[in-house]
């Protein structure tokens, strides 16, 4: 399959780190990384995709809407969907995990080969509806060793933005966007500059979101060659380090909250990644 060649990097860096610290990190509750972090990707990737017809996108969002409820600014809604569901919705487009794989390929996040795309697609894709968004992070469980991926079905006068990385980009049906989810990130109309602003999102047009979603699992190596090498915590405390697994933001703004309270989330005797990991799932 031909790789997508509308491909923009968009610089995430240099991050605004608010005083006294100097550098983001972010820990993990996995074990594997209890005592270690990593500073966040500074790229944002941005595939312009065309193998989503109109009919095929009308199919995939009415799929999703109809297993997902939203209807206020910041509410968020997942749903796990097969490929055969997917298949069905759009049946003009073929090889769907295919098109989404290719489309990742180009970012090489997970090196050249299309497999080890093809098998994280495959593995699990959601569909992901929203109002709008505040600003979060995203940083529970295997996840701060992930990427995410998000492919645009609905999404009308809306923008991605990362606060502390400098980056809007205004978003359309089609566009696939891989990014480090340990950065705050939401969803803002372009009229608000950046700010994620609720009375924005309650006129009722345009109100609704709705995306693909998955991940990219990347292993130690590969956050390595991307220049994000997971590493003793003590290295990051040392470089000013802010964990962005306990920091707060502020839903309109991104500002982080009560960053003093956080002057010593480095340390190793703060973290609790074996409680975190130990405890039972709800069944």
């Amino acid at each position: 399959m031909r790789l997508s060649t509308d491909h923009r990097v968009i610089a995430a860096e240099p991050f605004r780190v608010p005083p006294p610290f100097r550098t983001f990190a972010v820990r993990s509750e996995e074990a594997r990384h209890a005592t270690a972090a990593r500073a966040p990707h500074g790229r944002v990737h941005l595939v312009r995709t065309g193998f989503l017809a109109a009919a095929a996108l009308d199919g995939l969002v009415a799929l999703g809407r109809s297993r997902m409820r939203v209807s206020q600014f910041a509410d968020i809604d997942y749903s796990h969907v097969t490929v055969d569901e997917l298949a069905a919705a759009a049946p003009g487009v073929g090889d769907l995990v295919g098109h989404i794989a290719a489309a990742l390929q180009a970012t090489r996040l997970l090196g050249e080969h299309i497999d080890a795309y093809r098998h994280s697609v495959a593995a699990r894709i959601d569909f992901l509806a929203s109002v709008g968004a505040g600003f979060h992070n995203d940083v529970s469980r295997h996840w701060t060793a992930c990427m995410f991926w998000n492919l645009t079905l609905a999404a009308a006068d809306v923008e991605f933005v990362m606060p502390h990385a400098g980056v809007r980009l205004a978003l359309a049906p089609g566009d696939l966007v891989v990014f480090d989810p340990s950065m705050a990130h939401g969803l803002c109309r372009p009229r608000d500059h950046g700010q994620a602003v609720a009375e924005s999102f309650e006129s009722g047009a345009n109100d609704q979101q709705i995306f693909l979603s998955g991940e990219l699992a990347l292993t130690d190596a590969q956050w390595a060659t991307l220049g994000s090498p997971w590493l003793p915590v003590e290295a990051h405390g040392q470089a000013g380090g802010l964990d962005l697994m306990v920091a707060t933001f502020d839903e309109r703004s991104g500002a982080i909250q009560r960053v003093r309270s956080l002057a010593h989330c480095m340390l190793r005797s703060t973290h609790d990644a074996d409680e975190a990991v130990t405890t039972p799932s709800a069944t």
